[in-house]
């Protein structure tokens, strides 16, 4: 005997709607950054090894991308982040143990503490330029520079022309 399901319509814009695209074209660049960072002879040794043993990841980009060269107190990278503060506690936890970031009194409030870039960590950011530079690169040479171009323009007017740092 069979069983007779009603029609099920078609579901195949799951699959393929801009913010799923948009959602793998973020992981897939986060991911090959991370490689490119692993494979950068200026990256200390562990950290090289921490990102080539997939211990670095994207998460960790959040710290990368969002911390202000002057430092950030944590509520203010997390929402930089788009994270939750005890998300990005976590975060800034492991990277002070792996030397990247440190803590230190706020001067303007003793309660409070600013993160910043160790020189370790500043090392790992330049890297992190240099990833992104080159798989920007790559990303143009796939898809070629008219439609990379074209993508790079329609982001940035999807996201805002306020400056606003994300």
């Amino acid at each position: 005997m069979s069983i007779l399901l009603p029609h099920l319509p078609d579901d195949s814009w799951r699959l393929t709607h801009l913010g799923r695209l948009l959602g793998h074209a973020m992981r897939r660049f986060d991911a090959r950054v991370l490689q490119l960072m692993a494979q950068d002879e200026a990256v200390p040794l562990a950290l090289s090894n921490l990102a080539a043993r997939d211990q670095v990841s994207a998460a960790h980009i959040h710290i990368t991308r969002h911390l202000a060269l002057a430092g950030d107190r944590l509520t203010d990278l997390a929402e930089r982040a788009g994270m939750s503060k005890q998300a990005m506690a976590n975060l800034v936890d492991q990277c002070e143990a792996w030397g990247l970031v440190t803590r230190a009194s706020d001067p303007r409030d003793a309660r409070a503490r600013i993160v910043r870039f160790t020189g370790t960590g500043l090392l790992w950011l330049q890297a992190f330029e240099r990833a992104v530079t080159l798989a920007e690169a790559e990303f143009r040479a796939e898809v070629g520079d008219e439609v990379a171009t074209v993508v790079k323009l329609g982001l940035e007017a999807y996201c805002g022309s306020d400056d606003q740092v994300f």
